[in-house]
């Protein structure tokens, strides 16, 4: 039996009042349940509403309709709503506001206010050391790289012990390279604090690394919650499978398949077969890694990705032979134009 969820949101509906009167909803009948040590994550676009969920936990944001429970208990509902520092909700800010005069000692303290002033220390020193920054106490925000700063703020978010921390775009300010790195890192960090997290971002693989399950955010609402494996492999609509992932939504017709609807091709569902049914022309090949790709424009003008041998990198614009290495997923219907 799995555990009861720590965090529960129950279509909740968010929104700001508009200058012409009425009101602009944000999030509109969102759910999900996250599991104790679950890391969560809502994936999207800018202005989907992502940020915006996160605020409404924190209690930043009134709740138009629905609630939020934490722990069992319900902490925000429509017209009412525990004040934000007793949700017991810790937030990580995107520029993650450190205080450039106090060092990370007192940056991590910070927070610390109710602690008695013995145990502030001892509990300030077991955070730096669990972040890796135990020998940096006395440093100065200034004095430190991109991703320090990212491990003070993260100590100082989870010394007061929260039960729900909440990560708003935590790599936005770091480099490409060092967010691959860290993302991995951090997901250790809070495993190994058995922290429950609810972060947003607009990057997959950021998600992909973080997370256990994924929210895939479009107009205030959730498409599907799920691993980023089913997401992957199992979208349940058009738009998820557009947006995870490389792919491209062609007609079934175009494969020689049965059916009016469109299928899911990702750069591994095709392989290259000098006779294979699929006929296709080479309009671009590039080198990653141990393998080629290559955009190969069909029959029918649409244009895919396909993992390519070395042997099989022709010149753009020869024609190449393709095969479907298994059954595609389906959607019927016909897609947007």
């Amino acid at each position: 039996m799995s555990a009861d969820p720590l965090l529960r949101l129950d279509a909740i509906r968010v929104g700001y009042p508009s200058p012409g009167g009425g009101m602009n909803v944000v999030v509109d009948g969102l759910s999900l349940d996250l599991e104790p040590g679950a890391i969560g994550c809502l994936l999207g676009a800018s202005g989907c509403g992502k940020t915006t969920v996160l605020r409404a936990i924190a209690g930043f944001e009134p709740l138009l309709a629905g609630q939020v429970q934490l722990l069992g208990e319900v902490i925000a509902r429509a017209g009412a709503g525990l004040p934000p520092e007793k949700r017991r909700v810790g937030m990580m800010f995107q520029d993650y506001a450190l205080f450039p005069h106090l060092d990370v000692e007192a940056n991590v303290a910070f927070g610390l206010n109710r602690v008695p002033r013995g145990e502030r220390g001892e509990r300030v020193r077991e955070m730096l050391e669990l972040v890796g920054l135990g020998r940096s106490a006395g440093a100065f925000p200034h004095e430190l790289s991109g991703g320090q700063q990212q491990r003070v703020a993260l100590a100082r978010a989870l010394a007061p012990g929260p039960a729900l921390l909440l990560l708003d775009e935590p790599f936005s300010n770091l480099d490409i390279d060092t967010r691959q790195r860290l993302a991995g890192e951090l997901r250790e960090l809070l495993k190994a604090a058995g922290t429950t997290v609810l972060m947003v971002t607009h990057d997959q693989s950021e998600a992909f690394a973080m997370a256990d399950r994924i929210g895939v955010m479009e107009r205030g609402r959730i498409l599907q919650w799920d691993s980023a494996q089913a997401l992957y492999r199992r979208p349940v609509d058009r738009f998820v499978a557009d947006f995870i992932g490389r792919g491209s939504l062609v007609p079934a017709t175009a494969l020689g398949l049965a059916g009016s609807g469109d299928v899911l091709l990702r750069p591994e569902s095709l392989a290259c077969d000098p006779a294979g049914g699929i006929r296709g022309v080479l309009v671009a090949v590039g080198f990653r890694g141990p393998h080629h790709v290559a955009s190969v424009r069909l029959a029918g003008g649409q244009v895919v990705e396909v993992d390519l041998c070395d042997e099989h990198a022709g010149p753009v614009g020869s024609e190449i032979g393709l095969r479907l290495v298994d059954a595609p997923l389906a959607f019927p219907g016909a897609g947007p134009d």
